[in-house]
């Protein structure tokens, strides 16, 4: 028995799958990206809690 040709459609959804793979890949350099150079440029600070005078 040999192997089946492959459906058109699977074609087409693989192409689909891998556009979408892709741009999320994409999407998620670009965040991290930007974390890494906020962080390292020092514009991320914690804000200091307030101290509260017993209230």
């Amino acid at each position: 028995m040999s192997l089946s040709k492959q459906h058109e459609i699977h074609s087409r959804r693989f192409s689909r799958n891998l556009g979408v793979g892709l741009t999320l890949a994409a999407l998620v350099a670009i965040f991290f990206g930007m974390t890494v150079v906020k962080v390292t440029r020092g514009d991320y600070q914690m804000q200091p809690q307030e101290v509260q005078n017993g209230n």
